[in-house]
């Protein structure tokens, strides 16, 4: 199912790190290592449109992996 959703991201000093990326509704989600590294910036806004994968499980556990299949970044 895909879905789209705004929020920032942000950078998780858990284990070797990870990023989440936080709704303007609250929800978290963890955003894989492997996204462009052009939205993995701590603090940026961005609408996101993704997969949520519930056949992936992290070491960090922040919150469900969403697979970003695009995103627009917001000023």
């Amino acid at each position: 199912m895909s879905i789209t959703v705004t929020g920032t991201i942000q950078r998780r000093d858990i284990g070797m790190g990870a990023w989440a990326f936080v709704t303007d509704e609250g929800t978290t989600y963890e955003i894989p290592r492997s996204t462009d590294k052009k939205l993995l910036q701590t603090g940026q806004k961005a609408k996101v449109t993704g997969q949520v994968r519930e056949d992936v499980m992290t070491s960090a556990m922040i919150g469900p992996v969403l697979e970003v299949k695009s995103f627009e970044i917001l000023s």
